[in-house]
């Protein structure tokens, strides 16, 4: 699996087109449930689906856990929320939380982990 992570607007999904020769129809965007295709080659917006599993009171890496063995040779895309001021909503405080939990469990996973910022890839692990 290769993690591609980094703050709104910097360009994570573009890094990966550009550099692992995705098209745009090979990506799953998520939604806010706990639902994921795995039959895609790219996984989009993991924070929607964390912030599902917020809604829905199911742990987000525990559900991606029955998917690791099909993950394993995905490229999985997330937002950083972690940054910032911590939200006063404690259901937003919650989201916040789970995909940090989320993140370290992906990290460990993950062959790769690639932060983005500014367009511009930082390989992290890997």
């Amino acid at each position: 699996m290769i993690l591609i992570f980094g703050g709104a607007y910097q360009g994570k999904l573009e890094y990966a087109l550009h550099n692992f020769q995705i098209k745009e129809n090979d990506v799953f965007c998520c939604g806010e449930s706990t639902e994921i295709d795995p039959s895609y080659s790219v996984i989009y917006g993991l924070e929607n689906f964390i912030m599902g599993c917020v809604k829905e009171g199911k742990e987000a890496k525990e559900i991606l856990a029955e998917y690791e063995s099909l993950l394993k040779d995905k490229i999985v895309i997330m937002t950083d929320i972690s940054q910032g001021i911590v939200p006063m909503d404690p259901a937003e405080r919650s989201w916040r939380e789970m995909a940090g939990r989320t993140m370290l469990y992906l990290g460990e996973r993950a062959q790769t982990v690639i932060r983005v910022f500014c367009g511009l890839g930082q390989k992290i692990k890997g």
